[in-house]
C-alpha cells in the first residue's frame, strides 16, 4: 500500500468509543491503521453511574477534568489517538414533560456550524472510513442524534469547498465510506442470552430484550461484521478505564469471555455511505478501499 489506512471514530461523549467499537479500532491499531476518535463533548453532564463512586465530593465537583483524564487512559489502552470537538454536554432529559435543553449545550448547536468543526478534523485526518451513529443516535440521546447529524453534514461538506471554504476549514477531501456503529443489535443480544441460559447462568440481558418488545424497535441492517474477539479485553480495560461511568462488577462483564469468543466474536456496522465499490455482508471497514490504498 502507497497510503496509510485512517479511521476516524466519531463519538458523542467520553466512555463511547470504549462502549461501542472499541474492539474493532484495537484491531486495526494493531494492523499500523491510524485511529482517531473524535469526541463530540466534554461528557460534562453526565451522572457518575459506578455506585462506588458515587457520593465523592471531589468527583461531582470536577467531573469534566475526571472524565478527561479516563479519556486520556482509554485513548492509551486502544492504543488510539483522541480529540475533542469542544461541544458541551446536554445531559439526558428525563421527565414527564421533558424539561428544556440546558443553553449553550451540543444538541442545541446549529448543525451546520457544528459540523464545520468536525469537516476541519476530518480535512486535517482525512480519513478514508468515518464511523458515527444511526439517525436515531443508537439510542435517544440527543448528544447522540447530534452526533449522527453533524457526521452526516461533515462527510459530505469535507469535500465540499463552497459550503465549507479551505481557507478556514483546510484543503477539502473525499472520505470513502461511513458506518453507523451497531454494536448493540437484537441478534448479537439474543445469542448471548441464550448462551448463557443454556449454561446454567444468569443473563444480564433479560431486562434488554423486553424493552425491545416495548418500544418495538426497528432491526437495523447489519452490513459488516469485523472479527475482533483477539481485542475484546482490551475493550473491557479500556471501557474500565471510565470509572465515573462503568461499575467493573456489573452487567458489562457478566458474560464470561470465553462463551463471547464463541458465540460473537464479531462487532457489527451499518453500511450507510460508500464511495467505492464493495460485497455485502463485509468483514473489513476498509473492504473496496486496500486495494486502491
Amino acid at each position: 500500500m502507497t497510503e496509510q489506512l485512517r479511521l476516524m471514530a466519531v463519538h458523542a461523549h467520553p466512555d463511547d468509543e470504549s462502549s461501542k467499537g472499541a474492539a474493532t479500532m484495537a484491531k486495526y491499531v494493531s494492523e499500523g491503521v491510524d485511529v482517531l476518535v473524535v469526541t463530540c463533548t466534554g461528557g460534562e453532564r453526565g451522572s457518575i453511574l459506578n455506585p462506588k463512586l458515587q457520593g465523592d465530593a471531589y468527583i461531582e465537583k470536577n467531573i469534566h477534568e475526571v472524565r478527561k483524564k479516563e479519556m486520556d487512559e482509554a485513548r492509551e489502552i486502544l492504543g488510539v489517538r483522541q480529540e475533542w470537538l469542544g461541544f458541551v454536554d446536554s445531559g439526558l432529559p428525563e421527565g414527564d414533560p421533558l424539561p428544556p435543553l440546558p443553553e449553550g449545550c451540543f444538541a442545541l448547536e446549529d448543525p451546520e456550524t457544528a459540523a464545520g468543526r468536525l469537516v476541519a478534523k476530518i480535512r486535517a485526518f482525512r480519513p478514508q472510513v468515518i464511523t458515527t451513529y444511526d439517525e436515531n443516535g443508537g439510542y435517544p440521546h440527543p448528544d447522540h442524534i447530534m452526533t449522527h447529524t453533524i457526521s452526516m453534514i461533515a462527510f459530505d461538506g469535507a469535500a465540499d469547498a463552497e459550503r465549507f471554504p479551505e481557507d478556514e476549514y483546510g484543503p477539502v477531501c473525499r472520505p470513502e465510506k461511513l458506518y453507523y456503529n451497531q454494536g448493540f443489535n437484537r441478534p448479537r443480544t439474543v445469542a448471548l442470552h441464550e448462551a448463557l441460559l443454556a449454561r446454567g447462568l444468569e443473563s444480564p440481558y433479560g431486562e434488554w430484550l423486553e424493552r425491545w418488545k416495548e418500544f418495538e424497535r426497528v432491526e437495523r441492517t447489519l452490513t459488516t461484521h469485523i472479527p475482533c474477539d483477539d481485542f475484546f479485553e482490551i475493550r473491557d480495560k479500556a471501557l474500565i478505564a471510565h470509572a465515573t461511568q462503568i461499575d467493573p462488577e456489573g452487567g458489562w462483564f457478566r458474560v464470561p469471555m470465553d462463551l463471547q469468543r464463541e458465540v460473537w466474536p464479531t462487532e457489527e456496522y451499518e453500511l450507510a455511505k460508500s464511495l467505492v465499490d464493495t460485497s455485502l455482508p463485509e468483514s473489513d471497514l476498509f473492504a473496496g478501499i486496500r486495494d486502491n490504498a
